[in-house]
This record gives structure tokens, C-alpha cells and sequence, in this order.
């Protein structure tokens, strides 16, 4: 479709305006991360590294990111496992209620978080009696990385099942008629092609693990607390607004080139292809 030269300079303008709007507000926290006040006034009075170097020293945010990193790793662990086989199992085989299952597996991620998070909180809660004894979940560590494993198996199951319907079928026929095994096949044709999907996936889940917030809040109790329950503990308190921007900042350091890194992974025509 041609677009005449004063529609092209619209498109240009109303991209530019939405990309204002969005990157804005965290260019400004990044540069409120060395204000030398301890307020949220712009423009800053002065530019510092202290907060930088108390953020690292005091107890409350270095650990609340220690533990959102852990959640983070071992829920991204177990979504890709579950996540894998689970598009596997759906793409290879045939079977009763294959399409409905197919839809449990996303309907997490579909839900409201609150939704999700009243769900858990209740079942983590209740006490379940198998007869010879009860059971029950608790809150804490443990809560946390299955909490948010149940959403991020979502983001593995998607990007893994999305390269293997891009695959062909006769790839493995032709690894079979070669005289390969089924391990073989897997380690020299399958894997490969699902690698960067793999990857990609990984980012994304432990991306969206690592600043969730609102299944977080009903599942972690009162002694576990991650970065995003921290600053937004804190982010009221004017004695901490400083230290907030900084682990703020950091967070975007950090999630930006993983996200530009999955985007890439699984756009077709870049790294995902391997060439």
C-alpha cells in the first residue's frame, strides 16, 4: 500500500509520541537513581553515586533481589521442563481431550493475576487429608516457585510447540530411514531446531517471574519478600524513594537486553534460525 509523504510523516509522528509515552517515565527514574535529594522532584539537584552504594549495603533490597533471583531460576527450571514435554506430547501425539488440554496449559497466563492469586493462596492453605496423614503446602520459598511456575510454563509450552509446528515431520523420517536411534534423533535433529525456542522461552518465563508482583503478594507469607514486594513497600517511604529508583534502574539493565535477546531468539528471520 502506498502512503502519500504527509501520511508517512503522521505514522512517524504518532510512533515517535508512543514511544515517548512509554520510555519517558523510565528514563526518568534511571536518571532520579543518582539525584542527590532524597525526593521524586525533577529536574535533580545534583548528581550522586551514593544511593548506588547504599543500595548493595543495606539488608532489605539486596536480599529481597537475591530472593526474586532464586524464584526466579528454579520456577524457570521447572516451566521449561513442564513446558517441553508438555509441547511435545501435544504436537507428536493424538489422543482424547488433547485440545482441552491444550487450553488448561495457557489459561493461566489468560486469567487476571488476582484471579490466580486468590486460587493459590487458597489451595496452599488448605490442609489436605490423605487418610494417613494431612498435608499441607504453606507459604514461603517453596509456594513461591510453584506459583509462578504455573504461569510460566505457559511462555515455555508457547514458544517450544510454535518451533515445532514450524518443523517438518520429515526431518525425523529422514533421521530414522538413516539408521539414527530415537536418542540420536533427538540430540542431532530435534534439539537444534528447538534450542532457541528453548532459550527464548527460558527469558521470557524467568523475565516474567522475576518482577510478578500480585500472585507474589498472596502466595509468598509474611517471611519471604522479593525485589518487586520491596519497592513497593518502599516506595512511600520518602527515606527509601532513592534506593527504590536504584534497584528500579537495575531491574531495567537487566530485563532490557534479556528482552531484546528473546525477541531475537524467536524472531524467524534473526538468531532463532541459526543464521
Amino acid at each position: 500500500m502506498n502512503l502519500s509523504r504527509a501520511a508517512r510523516w503522521v505514522l512517524r509522528g504518532a510512533t515517535w509520541l508512543g514511544l515517548a509515552f512509554l520510555y519517558t517515565p523510565l528514563i526518568v527514574v534511571a536518571v532520579l537513581s543518582f539525584n542527590t535529594a532524597t525526593s521524586l522532584s525533577w529536574p535533580p539537584k545534583g548528581l550522586t553515586l551514593d544511593w548506588w552504594r547504599k543500595a548493595w549495603k543495606v539488608d532489605g533490597p539486596s536480599d529481597a533481589l537475591v530472593n526474586s533471583l532464586q524464584v526466579a531460576v528454579v520456577a524457570t527450571i521447572i516451566a521449561l521442563l513442564l513446558g517441553t514435554l508438555a509441547a511435545f506430547a501435544m504436537q507428536r501425539f493424538t489422543f482424547f481431550g488433547r485440545s482441552s488440554l491444550s487450553f488448561l496449559l495457557v489459561l493461566p497466563i489468560a486469567l487476571p493475576g488476582i484471579v490466580t492469586a486468590v486460587a493459590l493462596q487458597n489451595s496452599f492453605s488448605r490442609t489436605i487429608d490423605l487418610g494417613l496423614f494431612e498435608f499441607r503446602i504453606g507459604f514461603g520459598f517453596h509456594s513461591l516457585v510453584i506459583a509462578h511456575a504455573t504461569f510460566c510454563v505457559v511462555v515455555a509450552y508457547n514458544n517450544v510447540i510454535a518451533r515445532l509446528r514450524r518443523s517438518s515431520a520429515n526431518l525425523l523420517e529422514a533421521s530414522a530411514d538413516l539408521g539414527a536411534h530415537a536418542s540420536q534423533t533427538f540430540r542431532l535433529v530435534t534439539f537444534p531446531l528447538v534450542r532457541s525456542a528453548l532459550l527464548a522461552g527460558g527469558i521470557l518465563a524467568f523475565a516474567l517471574s522475576f518482577d510478578e508482583i500480585i500472585v507474589t503478594t498472596f502466595t509468598a507469607g509474611s517471611g519471604f519478600e522479593t525485589l518487586p514486594q520491596w519497592i513497593f513497600a518502599n516506595i512511600s517511604r520518602p527515606n527509601n524513594v532513592p534506593l527504590v529508583n536504584v534497584m528500579a534502574t537495575f531491574v531495567m539493565l537487566v530485563s532490557i537486553p534479556l528482552a531484546w535477546m528473546a525477541q531475537r531468539l524467536s524472531d524467524g528471520d534473526g538468531i532463532g534460525t541459526g543464521r
